[in-house]
């Protein structure tokens, strides 16, 4: 860790970008399969009324000194992920629902502790658009733990995830706990979205884990696929969109988003450009 101690505030920025770049790709690709991909926009305002509340701990009861928002806000995005599987069960007709509900209740709680707290237009900007020059080493320290976290989970479980993600009833049989990999899943969402608010902010973080994959599938014929065309493309949007809003002096998260769409826009003409092609064969 002394390494991380030693790099400017860019260099932090960039490798927290690589490292989202990577992880959001790799679970959008499960959520892609889950039909699940819109939990990232609700998960991304719980998870803004968890980093409000630890702002407003550390304001409000001195005696418990500095609290890192984005610690609290993982615990609130965890919650809301679990919370997510909770109101599919009981909207089992009407499973859409338990999206708006969660966001909805984001956004509320959001606002009102929110207006509750002292802090500047500067603070409240990084954290709903993402800037790179924010990332602290406290930060760092957590993306970096929080993506071993996530790999370790996921290489451990690969098989299991994608068992349920693909035909649950299948896993049941199967002898896997579905109960158990679903929350192992819950907090790998919760881990991506809240190390992911820093570069790309809580307004844009979605965008991050459906793009990279949107544009994938054009060109994706299994899964495995799916996952490596998605990584390649976030890390692209990434790299891209840092580079652009350096020397343009704009804003990291949403050049990052804008790279994403184009990349997804050349990937769709060029995909239909193949097809035409392939018909005149």
């Amino acid at each position: 860790m002394e390494i991380l101690e030693q790099l400017t505030f860019l260099e932090r920025g960039v490798i927290a970008g690589i490292i989202i770049g990577f992880l959001s790709p790799l679970i959008g690709a499960f959520l892609l399969v889950r039909s699940m991909t819109i939990i990232s926009e609700g998960l991304s305002h719980i998870t803004l009324t968890g980093i409000t509340a630890g702002i407003f701990m550390s304001q409000s009861a001195f005696w418990l000194g500095p609290v890192n928002p984005l610690y609290t806000g993982l615990l609130f995005s965890l919650a809301g992920s679990l919370l997510v599987e909770k109101l599919r069960q009981i909207y089992k007709d009407f499973q859409e629902l338990a999206i708006p509900i969660i966001l909805s209740t984001g956004i509320g709680m959001s606002a009102i502790l929110i207006s509750l707290v002292q802090s500047s237009y500067t603070e409240w900007y990084s954290y709903l658009f993402g800037s790179i020059v924010t990332v602290t080493l406290s930060d760092l320290f957590f993306i970096v733990i929080t993506g071993i976290v996530t790999v370790v989970i996921l290489a451990g479980f690969y098989k299991e995830l994608l068992s349920i993600s693909f035909d649950q009833e299948f896993a049941v049989t199967s002898g896997i706990s579905v109960k158990k990999i679903n929350f192992l899943f819950s907090l790998l969402i919760a881990l991506v979205i809240t190390m992911s608010i820093k570069v790309v902010g809580i307004l844009l973080v979605g965008a991050m884990v459906t793009l990279p994959v949107a544009a994938s599938i054009q060109f994706a014929k299994s899964f495995r696929q799916v996952i490596f065309f998605g990584i390649l493309f976030g890390e692209i949007s990434v790299i891209g969109g840092i580079v652009t809003s350096y020397y343009l002096n704009i804003a990291t998260g949403g050049m990052i988003v804008v790279c994403g769409v184009t990349i997804l826009v050349v990937s769709i003409v060029v995909q239909r450009i193949i097809v035409r092609l392939r018909k005149t064969v």
